[in-house]
Parts: C-alpha cells; structure tokens; sequence
C-alpha cells in the first residue's frame, strides 16, 4: 500500500489522513471523508490498509451518546512512516518545483527572444 518513494498512489491522502488522525484520534469515517474531499469507501479503504500494515490501531470506544466510536492511534510504526512519507512528498514537491522553475524560464527566454524579434513599427 505504501511505496517507497513518496509518490505512490494515494500518499497525499495518506499523509493528510495520519496528519488528521494525530490532532483528532475520534474522527468518525465520514468525516474524515469530508476533511479530505474523497469518498467514504475510499476512507474505508486507507484506514484498512494502514491497519493492516500496522501503523495506525483502533479501540472501540462510547462517547457521551453512548455510542460506539473509533479512537485511532498512530504506532511507532507509524509516526515513523508519517516522518518517512514527509520526507520523502517534502524531496519530491521540492524536485518538481525545481522543474517548474527550470520550465518557466526557459518560457521568459522563448519569449523575450519572440519580442526581440518582431519588427518594431517606425512612426
């Protein structure tokens, strides 16, 4: 579920979702669904993968209704992965920014040349 280089599929997710759970342990599944703009079913799916993968766990727990609720933890498995992930989204963002740098001066360049070259209107 996780890859090894930061880019995998579904990391920024992952890195939001293990960011969300560390500040509010009882988020419910809807609205962790809400906070990142994908489907509950996809929710499901993160958060089961990251269990079995053990770096978050569930307690079931009753909260002032009396109903039944997940408090989710981060392992040290897992807030090693979340510093891991970090770093790893952190070099790629960074790589890509570079690139889009590179990018957009060769554009300034392309188009400062095309100015140069159009013939200028003599009055």
């Amino acid at each position: 579920m996780i890859s090894n280089d930061g880019g995998g599929p579904h990391m920024k997710e992952v890195l939001e979702l293990l960011e969300i759970i560390t500040g509010n342990p009882q988020i419910s599944q809807r609205d962790l669904a809400a906070q990142l703009g994908v489907s509950l079913g996809k929710i499901n799916f993160l958060l089961r993968a990251l269990i079995e993968e053990g770096f978050i766990k569930t307690q079931n727990v009753k909260n002032s209704q009396h109903r039944r609720v997940y408090l989710y933890q981060l392992t040290q498995r897992g807030l090693e992965e979340k510093t891991l992930i970090t770093y790893r989204f952190l070099k790629r963002k960074m790589r890509e920014y570079e690139e889009i740098k590179v990018e957009i001066k060769k554009l300034q360049e392309k188009l400062a040349d095309s100015h140069a070259n159009q013939a200028v209107p003599h009055e």
